[in-house]
Order: C-alpha cells, then sequence, then structure tokens
C-alpha cells in the first residue's frame, strides 16, 4: 500500500505532469512573468466554469477578503458578521481594516453559519455579512440574502473551501458558491480543490461596477496605466500559476469525482460507530469535500489521532480553538461560552485524509483502523 498522505499533490500532479510540464514552458518561453497571456485566459475559463460575470485573479484568497471589503467601501468602525469557526483569514482581514467582528455560532451538523441566530448580532453599525462555506458545501445562502436584503447589508462570501460547490434553490435552479452575495472570493493554495503550485486567488461578482473596481484594485488602483483611480494593492496572479490552474481547471469535476466516492466510502464503512458522526450533507448544496471532518467524542478524539498517527494515517484538527478565544482577539469582546457550538466543535473535530488520489485499500485501511481504536 502506498504511503497515506493529508492531501497528495505528488500523485495528482504525475497524472498531469505533461501537461502541466508543457504549460510552465510556454510561460518560461514567453517571459511574461506578470500579467501573460494565460492569466486572462485562466480568468475567461473560470468565469465560464462559476457561471459569475466577472472573474478578478489576485495573489491569494486573503487578499481576495480584503479587496473585497475594500471595494464595498467599509470604513473603520463599521461591523462585519462571521463565523468563529475557520481559518484566520476571514477574521484577520476585517481587522486589518479597522473593522469590529461580530461573530456568530454555528450549526452542529453543517459546521456553517446558523443564520437563525444572524438579525440578533445585527446594529445599526452592521454593513456586511460573510459566510464560509467550511469544508466543501455552501452555508445557509437564501436565508442570509434575506436576512441582508432585509437590513440594507452587502454580503462577501469566503468561497475559500468550496469552489464548484453547487447552491440548490427550492424552485430547481442552482448556482455555484461563491456567485451568489455581491462579492465572492476563493483561494488557490496548493491543497485546495483548484490549487496551484504557490499562491493564487480570486474575486467573483455578477456587479459590472464591482468588477471593473475590483481588477483596478487588485493592480495598484490603477484603471490605465500609471492613473490611479483608487487607493489599491498589489496583489496579481502571476502567470506561472495561472497557467497551472488552467490544466487544473480542465480536471475539477473529476477531482470532485473522486472527492465524493472517497467521501461515498468513508460514510458507508464508518456508520454504526457509536459516538462518532460522519459530516452531513445539506439539502440545499452540493458537497465536493475539501475536508472530510467527522465529529468525535471530545474525551476520544485527541487519541483518536494520535492512534491514527501511529498507524501511519495522517489526520488533522481544523480548527482547535475557535476565533473568539484566539489571543490574537482578545480584545474584539467574546469570552468562553459565548459561541459554544464552535467551542464543542473545536474539541470534537478531526478531519481523515481526502484528496483525489485516495485509493479503496487506504480508505478499508483507514476506516479498519478507525473501528478498531473504537473497539481497544
Amino acid at each position: 500500500m502506498k504511503e497515506i498522505r493529508m492531501v497528495d499533490l505528488h500523485t495528482q500532479y504525475l497524472h498531469i505532469k505533461a501537461d502541466v510540464d508543457a504549460a510552465m514552458q510556454r510561460v518560461i518561453d514567453s517571459t511574461a512573468f506578470i500579467k501573460g497571456k494565460d492569466v486572462a485566459q485562466f480568468q475567461e475559463e473560470l468565469t465560464s466554469y462559476m457561471g459569475a460575470k466577472h472573474t478578478i485573479a489576485c495573489g491569494n484568497g486573503t487578499d481576495a477578503l480584503q479587496v473585497a471589503m475594500m471595494a464595498l467601501e467599509l470604513k473603520p468602525g463599521d461591523e462585519v458578521i462571521t463565523t468563529p469557526f475557520t481559518f484566520i483569514s476571514t477574521i484577520e482581514v476585517i481587522r486589518l481594516l479597522g473593522l469590529k467582528p461580530l461573530l456568530v455560532d454555528v450549526k452542529e451538523d453543517t459546521f456553517n453559519l446558523d443564520p437563525s441566530l444572524l438579525e440578533s448580532a445585527i446594529t445599526k453599525n452592521t454593513k456586511a455579512i460573510v459566510p464560509v462555506h467550511l469544508f466543501g458545501q455552501c452555508a445557509h445562502m437564501e436565508a442570509i440574502l434575506d436576512i441582508a436584503k432585509k437590513h440594507n447589508l452587502f454580503v462577501i462570501e469566503d468561497n475559500a473551501q468550496a469552489i464548484g460547490a453547487n447552491y440548490l434553490f427550492p424552485d430547481g435552479a442552482s448556482q455555484k458558491a461563491g456567485t451568489i452575495g455581491n462579492i465572492g472570493t476563493t483561494s488557490f493554495f496548493p491543497s485546495k480543490n483548484l490549487g496551484c503550485f504557490g499562491d493564487g486567488g480570486a474575486l467573483f461578482t455578477n456587479d459590472d461596477l464591482l468588477g471593473e473596481k475590483l481588477k483596478a484594485l487588485v493592480n495598484h488602483g490603477m484603471k490605465q496605466r500609471y492613473y490611479y483611480d483608487y487607493v489599491g494593492v498589489n496583489s496579481r496572479l502571476d502567470t506561472m500559476q495561472a497557467a497551472i490552474l488552467r490544466v487544473k481547471l480542465k480536471q475539477l469535476e473529476s477531482y470532485h469525482q473522486a472527492r465524493q466516492r472517497a467521501a461515498d466510502y468513508y460514510d458507508a464503512a464508518l456508520s454504526g460507530i457509536e459516538g462518532l458522526e460522519v459530516p452531513v450533507c445539506s439539502p440545499f448544496s452540493t458537497h465536493v469535500f475539501h475536508q472530510y471532518t467527522i465529529q468525535v467524542p471530545a474525551g476520544s478524539r485527541d487519541s483518536l489521532k494520535v492512534w491514527l498517527n501511529e498507524k501511519g494515517i495522517p489526520a488533522m484538527v481544523y480548527y482547535p480553538v475557535p476565533l473568539h478565544l484566539q489571543h490574537a482577539y482578545d480584545d474584539i469582546g467574546y469570552n468562553t461560552g459565548d459561541l459554544p457550538v464552535a467551542e464543542k466543535l473545536s474539541t470534537r473535530v478531526l478531519s481523515l485524509p481526502m484528496h483525489t488520489e485516495l485509493e479503496e485499500e487506504q480508505l478499508a485501511y483507514i476506516t479498519d483502523q478507525i473501528h478498531a481504536f473504537f473497539k481497544s
């Protein structure tokens, strides 16, 4: 059996090596390392895939979130609602821009923002909501959009973990995660479902004016060279990364299918273990399984992680401390017990290996070892 990896980017690369190597050589030969043709072509291809009107590539997913808030002209002191159970970028950019984060607890089954708690958090200073499509499936966007419309709030989707997931509306229509709110953001960090060989990110919008503004903001605020319309940033996707992403975008749907097959295997093999909960798939969203995250009784989670590691099986805790209890954010006004679901989940979640190259022999070994742990 091959070594089990949390993410097997090497084997994935070998399957597309000829195309990736050719794409990289094309960029080297062109010497157009910044704003080369592949960047514009990737933006066009991703726009088509996503069904958005505008795609603006940028340097990374964190920059994408910051630029989205800059484009909406959020001012210091404005409040932004988001989740405490996510990667730090989501709240980090709020603080860096002098905005005030308001954290709303998540749903225990899906890990995503709980819309039923939103309205009670809104004040006269609240300007935006940032739902995070965590682990590969959409937050409940319809409910979030209704509340945002009622209170005249912007919606910025943090779609770093769910690119390609479809939001399913009651009338049968569907829309890609990241294209539903005012602005969507994503990351192309190497381990993402659509990952490059370094840092990269993108923004999506269906608003023409916002599209033009976002395009300028990521390039120093320029619409025309050396004429600056906005205070911007330097956050460009380089040509090499765009060329690699063009190759991998063609594989994205097959990558999702591979992840879903692995998730189906996990679901079937792990069902019936007392106290262990497999991921719940929302009826309003497809799931692209950026992570396969189980819930283990709090007293057993860390022991199970050690057990698996000793058996050669990597497993990760995303996230061991919710954002409101991180020391860097002691001053935002939250205490232990304020967001009990996120706090509970941080003691129970464990993510198992999940990637496009998992083989049935590996999946059988992983799940057999989990059964063995609970029988020991």
